[in-house]
């Protein structure tokens, strides 16, 4: 019977793929991926490319995303692409769409999710979770993302960042995700709202992939400037 699966990719790297995923991938007629523009690679695709048989003739069909913060151009773009999966799999395919990490933090395969049962309630729609990149970063790094009572907050991006001292003040460990470029603005709102200088202090990018980066010091240690330029970052800051 043809359906749909989303499948959370992991961070980066392949082997982080669960068995499930692996199947659900190698035996799609239509594997289809996000990216940011037409010119542009599918980061999700890359994680997968080396499980793709060529002599199989699965399609690969790259959906893109605009980076925009638009809210018309972002649901245009939701309902286009849940449209294009569903003629897929109305045609009798068997789909998967990729996302890194897991699809339900942060992806846009929720919105075009909720598109899709809107208007085809119907259709045989399931989800396989990802490893996501904080647990991937936490082992790399040696860190808990918590223990015991800890609470933890998990921020999208560092845009509103009155909004991100007060979560900081009531939280023992944060995580940043997605907008690297944001990073060196929270140093001084985590240290006003009270998190001391030997706070663990990790960033990363390009996570599961030959150019990963990884650096851990104290939340005191770190210097002005740059941390990183890279948009699929993850920082980790923990008090001690």
């Amino acid at each position: 019977m043809p359906g749909l699966v989303g499948i959370g990719v992991g961070p980066g790297d392949p082997e982080l793929l669960t068995v499930k995923a692996v199947k659900a991938i190698q035996n799609a007629d239509v594997i289809m991926c996000p990216a940011s523009a037409e010119d542009r690679p599918s980061i999700a695709f890359s994680c997968v490319s080396s499980l793709i048989d060529g002599s199989k003739g699965q399609k690969i069909v790259k959906l893109i995303f605009p980076m925009t913060k638009d809210k018309d151009v972002l649901e245009s773009t939701w309902r286009r692409n849940a449209q294009a999966m569903a003629e897929q799999v109305l045609s009798g395919k068997n789909v998967v769409y990729l996302t890194v990490g897991d699809p339900y933090l942060y992806s846009t395969w929720i919105y075009m999710h909720k598109d899709l049962r809107e208007k085809h309630p119907g259709m045989d729609i399931s989800v396989i979770p990802g490893i996501v990149s904080m647990f991937a970063f936490a082992s790399k790094v040696g860190i808990s993302i918590a223990e015991g009572a800890e609470k933890v907050a998990i921020i999208p991006s560092c845009y509103d960042l009155s909004s991100v001292k007060e979560i900081a003040k009531n939280s023992e460990s944060m995580v940043f995700l997605k907008d690297g470029r944001y990073f060196d603005q929270v140093i001084d709102v985590l240290k006003e709202a009270g998190f001391p200088d030997n706070s663990v202090f990790a960033i990363g990018q390009d996570l599961g992939t030959e150019n990963e980066i990884i650096r851990k010091l104290t939340l005191g240690d770190v210097n002005d400037g740059t941390l990183t330029t890279k948009y699929f970052s993850i920082l980790v800051v923990k008090r001690v």
